[in-house]
């Protein structure tokens, strides 16, 4: 498959840097962050040009996402809906959210990452107007269904936004502009909830809080438009989708990334329904503390990356899922003795690992394709496109696969509620995917290697998460 027709030709290697636009549609012909002079002189300023518009859009994506888990507050005994109902429609939106990343991940290459980013942004009014029009008392519980569906979008945001960044950014700055990326789109779920807290407040009701995000998205479509750039190296390569499949570490950190990015979304949607279905809070109370954890976890994010360009994503995630295990621990503690103060703080702390955890988890991905590169022999700029390459690609199916952990924590609380009217029997269950997602990062990315004649690797790369894929190699 081949990119528009007003994409740039294929860059001439052996020309001299060129201008980083040319041609119609803001197309980057020659594009090679790894090489510091271009880095430096052309190269920086372009890629956190796009990285800032790329924050702004994936942030009301996130928004719209996560707008039922806001809507729902509002929703009371007029509109008929139980807690299990209310559980069923976030798990749907969650579920959307996630599949839709998948093709999200590819089109940037299909369509150019400034040309999808526009798109996407424009999509956000279809699930935004039609929960305005709908969201009223007498609604029928199918008919919220069907709109939450349609706010699924906003979740593929996250995946085209993610896989994009990834192509600006070389390997050395790719986990702090992976963190401060997802983490500035993450806020956008603290962000809608901080606005139903001053709508309702101001005693406004839900078409108040959507309508204020219709001309934001107008905006960010717009900007995106005027400012963000294509690459043109960047092509779909159906080759990288199935190289990325078929390998065993695509899965492993799937696997990984439902413990913290799945976790983060999931909770971010539960955790106001979870307050008043457990510990009777209203609306109001419930979202004077609900924004906290999502915000904070967000915020933790990019420092997870940073952390783990430092010191190495694998360890960072292990110390990271051994302490929401802790927390979880005290969040089964609190629920028998029905406390919510010690609730609310262990959920909070819960979400700044997360965060943390989010960010040191994708910075892994770089790091280890990266590797598999220089354990074939591949060197310099062979082994850089070699990396971006599988990276690209497998970020959307981790992303992807992540978000379905969103999924299952908000089906695990509603049959616990269901079961036993509060949600200590879905943290038991959690506790233990915790616990085997430390063992899978110890043994997969943290064991000693065997002894074995390694790649020399630049300096300015050694202390980032050398991840080692390779059999027997898989010290981070």
């Amino acid at each position: 498959m081949t990119a528009p027709n007003d994409a740039a030709p294929a860059p001439d290697e052996s020309e001299p840097a060129p201008p980083p636009t040319t041609g119609r549609g803001r197309w980057i012909r020659h594009w090679d962050p790894e090489d510091e002079v271009f880095w430096r002189e052309t190269g920086e300023p372009v890629a956190r040009r796009n990285l800032l518009l790329s924050v702004l859009c994936e942030h009301i994506g996130f928004s719209v996402w996560t707008m039922w888990s806001v809507l729902v507050l509002f929703m009371g005994p007029e509109y008929g809906l139980t807690p299990a109902d209310k559980f069923l429609l976030t798990s749907v939106v969650t579920l959307v959210g996630a599949v839709v990343r998948v093709p999200y991940t590819f089109a940037v290459a299909v369509f150019g990452g400034r040309n999808w980013t526009v798109v996407s942004a424009g999509l956000l009014l279809v699930p935004t107007l039609a929960a305005f029009v709908v969201m009223q008392p007498g609604t029928s519980f199918s008919t919220f269904l069907l709109v939450g569906l349609l706010a699924g979008v906003g979740g593929g945001n996250f995946a085209s936004s993610m896989t994009n960044i990834n192509a600006f950014f070389p390997l050395r700055k790719k986990g702090w502009a992976l963190g401060l990326n997802a983490g500035g789109g993450n806020i956008g779920v603290p962000a809608i909830q901080l606005a139903a807290l001053a709508v309702i407040g101001a005693g406004g009701g839900p078409r108040v809080l959507l309508g204020t995000y219709l001309p934001l998205i107008l905006v960010a479509a717009v900007l995106a438009w005027l400012f963000m750039d294509n690459i043109a190296s960047v092509r779909n390569d159906t080759g990288a989708a199935r190289d990325a499949a078929r390998d065993p570490h695509t899965w492993i950190m799937s696997f990984l990334y439902v413990g913290t990015f799945g976790s983060f979304i999931g909770y971010s949607f539960a955790f106001g329904q979870v307050l008043q279905s457990q510990f009777g809070r209203t609306p109001l109370e419930a979202a004077y503390v609900t924004f906290a954890g999502p915000l904070l976890g967000s915020l933790a994010r990019p420092l997870g990356g940073s952390l783990a360009d430092r010191f190495g994503g694998a360890r960072i995630t292990l110390h990271t899922f051994v302490a929401m295990g802790a927390a979880t621990a005290l969040l089964v503690t609190a629920g028998v003795r029905e406390s919510p103060a010690l609730f609310t703080v262990a959920f909070v702390v819960l979400f700044v690992l997360t965060g943390l955890g989010n960010g040191s988890a994708f910075r892994m991905i770089p790091g280890i394709f990266r590797n598999q590169a220089l354990a074939q022999g591949l060197t310099g700029e062979e082994a850089a496109r070699y990396g971006r390459r599988l990276s690209g690609a497998s970020m959307g199916l981790i992303g992807a696969v992540g978000a379905l952990g969103g999924v299952g924590i908000n089906l695990a609380f509603r049959q616990s509620f269901l079961s036993y009217g509060s949600g200590t029997g879905a943290f038991l269950a959690f506790l233990a995917f915790y616990a085997a997602c430390t063992v899978v990062t110890r043994a997969v990315y943290l064991r000693r290697p065997a002894p074995a004649v390694r790649t020399a690797v630049p300096d300015h790369t050694r202390a980032a998460d050398e991840e080692k894929p390779q059999r027997g190699h898989a010290e981070v």
